[in-house]
Parts: structure tokens; sequence; C-alpha cells
């Protein structure tokens, strides 16, 4: 389902296999400047960016230059609060003014946010145009910028206005990640740790070991953990596109946790990867309080979270609060709460099979 190619230029390629809508990933340093790559994903209308006010200053010229200098763009706002349905009227307006049709090429230059909501837009706009993915933060590139999900947030909850809707390519210039801040890079660090735990137990391991060297962002390391974990999420968004079968949803592991987190701090005071920590160490703690995982391996889980600079612990939310935002989350079916659990390292299961009265409890004491 996943192909791996190189080149000359050392660049890694996945392929997520999709059928007619399968697209590659490629990863490398300095894809940014690859004017030939990036052009050949153009269509025939003109490129039109979206970016944020924090990438723009860094990569926003260097992106218009080697699509040849004709793209137009719009810099929204950076932050999680910038995934809203003004935001995206916004990117209507500005694709309005340009006089992009149906052969427009939207990209989606920056983190999660800007690809959430510039996916949302080219979803949407004329009833779907082209868009690449070029993520410039490591929770983007190991993460949100593979498996076609967009969307904008709500009040009631994060994520609840979307499609999906695939890119048709994603391009992770790993050079863009020695401009990230250290909270920014641990951050995307969760992600990659979340995909070790659902799949891969020596992936685990081996960012046991290997933590020290990303964390000073030791090229060879870094290129390794994007791969693996895009191969990881790759392989399951083939095999559950749209989250149907149940597979797609283990890549929810701390998630629910999580949003409810950002939800209960209003979308700004945690980032995305710091909710998922936190969400990951709850998700294993609940999961060795049902009966599923040996608390040994909670324990290590936590202190993986731990060393890399992420929280382990939820904020002070009330017990009947942190519930009722997790009920609102999307994986509710039929009124019933799910949670991917872990059976091991490296394997997980999605659930409703536990006690409301013992996840209250749980979260009583979290």
């Amino acid at each position: 389902m996943i192909e791996r190619r190189s080149n000359a230029r050392a660049m890694r390629t996945l392929e997520v296999a999709l059928g007619e809508r399968s697209y590659p990933i490629h990863i490398g340093a300095g894809l940014l400047d690859e004017a030939d790559l990036l052009r050949k994903h153009v269509g025939t209308g003109r490129p039109f960016i979206v970016t944020d006010e924090v990438v723009a200053p860094l990569y926003l010229e260097r992106l218009c230059t080697a699509l040849g200098g004709d793209a137009a763009s719009l810099v929204v706002p950076a932050g999680e609060g910038t995934k809203t349905l003004t935001q995206a009227a916004r990117i209507f307006d500005a694709l309005v003014a340009a006089r992009c049709g149906r052969d427009a090429t939207v990209f989606a230059l920056g983190g999660g946010v800007v690809g959430d909501l510039a996916g949302f837009a080219a979803a949407c706009w004329q009833r779907g145009v082209e868009w690449i993915q070029v993520p410039t933060t490591l929770l983007a590139q190991v993460d949100a910028s593979v498996g076609g999900k967009t969307a904008v947030n709500h009040p009631a909850g994060k994520n609840l206005i979307g499609a999906f809707h695939q890119p048709g390519a994603v391009l992770c210039d790993t050079t863009t990640l020695r401009t990230l801040d250290a909270r920014q890079f641990s951050a995307g660090l969760a992600e990659v740790i979340k995909h070790a735990l659902i799949a891969d137990a020596d992936f685990f391991d081996w960012l046991e070991r290997s933590l020290p060297a990303l964390l000073r962002r030791e090229d060879a390391p870094l290129a390794e953990a994007v791969e693996r974990s895009c191969a990881i999420k790759a392989r399951v968004v083939a095999q559950d596109e749209r989250e149907v079968s149940g597979r797609r949803a283990l890549l929810n592991l701390g998630h629910t946790f999580g949003h409810a987190i950002e939800v209960a701090t209003g979308f700004d005071a945690w980032l995305h990867g710091e909710a998922v920590a936190a969400g990951l160490v709850l998700a294993a703690r609940f999961s060795t309080r049902a009966g599923l995982l040996d608390a040994p391996s909670a324990d290590r889980i936590a202190k993986l979270v731990a060393a890399a600079g992420l929280p382990v612990a939820p904020p002070a939310i009330a017990p009947d609060q942190f519930l009722d935002h997790m009920r609102r989350d999307k994986k509710v079916r039929a009124g019933r709460l799910s949670l991917v659990l872990l059976e091991r390292i490296g394997s997980a299961r999605s659930t409703s099979e536990f006690a409301p009265a013992d996840l209250t409890a749980f979260l009583a004491g979290a």
C-alpha cells in the first residue's frame, strides 16, 4: 500500500495508496527551492498560497519564487483561533479577487492550522479544487498534512465543520523545522510518539534511544522520524480513508482527551500537540485502569512524553466539564463515547466497552 522511493537529491517519497486519489509524500531538505518538483503539482490555473503571519516572513517569498512568481496569497493570523468560518470566508474572498477558478491549486504553507483551514477552503471552493500541503512544523509533517482531513472549529468543539479532501501531494522540507521554537517542536513529537504507540513497538524503542538526537534536530534521525510516522499514517489512511472500518480511528489515540483540553482552555492556552501529549498519558493510564495495558508500559509512555518536554497531566478541569467536552467529540456514536486504548505499546483498539462512571472517577483523579 505504501511505496518508498528515493532519488539523487536524497529525497524520500512515500505513496498514499488511495486509487485515483493516491498522492506522494516527499520528504527531504530544501524542497521549498525545488521548482520543478513544485510546479509539476500545479494545474493550469493560478497558484494560491495560504500561510500565516509567522510563516510568511520565513518562506512565502521562496515558495512564490519556486512557483514562478505568479502565485496569489493570503496571510492569516497564527494559532488555533484562526480555524473559523470567518477566516475561511476571507480565503474565498481572496480567491475571487485573484480570479481563481476550478483549475486553481491551493498551497497550504504552514502548520496544522493552516493545512486544516486551507484544505477546508479548497474542498469548498467551486465544489473542490486541487491543493498541496507544504507543512513547516513537525506536527504537520508527521501527521496533520497526511490523510485529507480538513476542518474549522466550532465553539462547541474542535474540527466539527469539515470535509475529507485529499491533497495532490505533501512536500515536507525538513529544513523548515530548524526555525521552530522548542515548544512547537516538542508539540510535534507528541504525534510521533502516538504513531509508535498505535502501530510500531520497535519505533517506540527507537524513540526512547534517539530522543536526545531528535531534540538536537539532527538531520538523519529527524528525517527517519518523519518518514516512519508518515508511513504509519499513510498505511492507516489507505486502509480506512473515511474512518468507516474503525482502523483510522486508532490515529485518535489521546485526541479525545486532548481535544477536550483544547476546548476547555479556549483553543489558545495549550498547543494541539501539548494537549495530545497529556491525552496520550491519560489514555495509557485509563488503559491500565481498564485492564488492557500493564502499568510499567504506561510509566514508560509518561517518561518518554516528559522527556520530550511535553505535559503528562491535564490542566485543572472539573470532571463533569471534561466529560461533557469529550461527549461532544466526533467519535461519539449513538450517544456512546468511544476511546482509543492501548493493549500494549505498538497495539491499540477503539472501544466503547467501559463504564461511564469509571471514566468519570478516573477524570476526577487525573
